[in-house]
């Protein structure tokens, strides 16, 4: 890749600024979740190897009011992080200030320190969702190099990525962003073929612009999940009580005229009356739906016509699940994709973040694809052909 990375550097002895990011889940004081903690560490440890100061930057949450920085400090994470390093984590609940810039000046090489959630500046005026030039500039000025290894966050504007980076000289790109870059803008720029793209999830709307995007891009594309509906409905059929965007009709007509015989519908499905986790009343084709049905999920012919399209590919990505994965009873669909793309060995398999990321490590699948995307919002905007902000600030080498 052309971008400067991480170890383009001369860390010995420098104060290394780094976006990580860490918003994990978090239930009843536990991290639920800790994978985007051990995704950052390949960076982190670099920067404490070569002999530099890692300061590290994270927000957490949604943070709006006093209340919610009581229940959004990075503290719980930093003693995940500290156990995962093996080695103390200092913490600064101060995200600026006196304390903070006393104890990064006393930091020695190899140390490593975690800045309070950047998200505490939104109270009082959104300085960090905003990109508040002073405050970019402030961050900056408490280090001598900044890497961005946060890609969660790379679709927004943030005074922590672009604001730092914008006021510190370069800005260098961690592993993880590095690797994000290679494998999705990889698979979107020059991929391999055919490219397959799997697109699932509620929503039509929420991914119009990938589906207008990859119908340049891809070889084919496979619908599922909620938004299957909203296609079947576009077609004349009756879905019941499945999920469907009635407004949205007329678009999934107008993208199957454009995608002609690229995308790729389901064939049988799981019907119920319930939207409970209960076994399924029965699978059949979408003719067969009864009074009072609904969809939670494909059945076992579109699995099996999935996978012999999946088997031939040799660039797939994969974003939103087949069904209510939630359910015992329903993730029958995600599974099947999941192993589907786990088989494929000469494949470059990517899965993009939220839900498909959950799914597939949920399902003991984590290991066994070429990329898990650590981000949601990022990787779909990625894939509709976007330019990052958090990437576009990374200097070029």
């Amino acid at each position: 890749m052309s971008k400067l990375l991480v170890s383009d550097l001369d860390l010995k002895g420098k104060k290394v600024l780094i976006r990580v990011d860490f918003n994990v889940p978090i239930v009843a004081d536990q991290i639920t979740d800790d994978n985007r903690i051990k995704a950052a560490l390949p960076t982190i440890e670099y920067v404490i190897n070569e002999g530099g100061k890692a300061i590290l930057f994270s927000h957490l949450g949604r943070v709006k009011t006093a209340e919610d920085k009581e229940n959004n400090s990075l503290y719980i994470v930093k003693t995940r992080l500290a156990e995962l390093l093996n080695k103390d984590v200092i913490f600064v609940p101060e995200t600026r200030g006196k304390l903070l810039e006393t104890e990064i000046n006393h930091l020695q090489n190899g140390d490593v320190l975690l800045v309070e959630n950047t998200r505490f500046e939104d109270v009082d005026g959104k300085k960090e969702s905003k990109n508040d030039q002073e405050l970019g500039k402030y961050w900056a000025s408490l280090g001598d190099l900044f890497v961005n290894d946060a890609f969660g966050t790379a679709h927004r504007s943030h005074a922590s990525n672009v604001g730092i980076a914008s006021n510190i000289g370069s800005c260098a790109a961690g592993f993880l962003l590095a690797k994000e870059i290679d494998f999705i803008g990889g698979a979107i720029s020059n991929p391999k073929r055919p490219l397959v793209a799997v697109l699932g999830g509620a929503k039509v709307s929420d991914k119009i612009s990938v589906i207008e995007n990859l119908l340049k891009l891809a070889d084919q594309i496979i619908i599922g999940g909620g938004m299957a509906y909203t296609f079947l409905k576009a077609l004349g059929h009756d879905v019941g009580g499945s999920l469907v965007e009635l407004d949205k009709c007329d678009l999934a007509l107008e993208l199957l005229k454009q995608g002609k015989d690229k995308i790729v519908l389901p064939i049988d499905f799981a019907f119920t009356k319930e939207f409970k986790d209960l076994e399924p009343a029965h699978y059949g084709t979408i003719d067969t739906i009864k009074e009072g049905e609904m969809s939670l999920d494909i059945g076992p012919k579109s699995i099996a016509h999935f996978t012999k399209i999946l088997k031939e590919a040799k660039t797939i990505i994969w974003n939103g699940p087949m069904g209510v994965f939630e359910f015992e009873h329903y993730n029958l669909g995600t599974k099947g994709i999941l192993k589907a793309l786990a088989e494929n060995k000469e494949a470059i398999t990517i899965i993009g973040g939220g839900d498909s990321a959950s799914a597939a490590i949920n399902f003991g699948y984590q290991d066994a694809f070429s990329h898990i995307s650590t981000g949601g919002g990022a990787s779909l905007e990625y894939l509709e052909g976007k330019k990052l902000p958090g990437i576009e600030c990374v200097s070029e080498k």
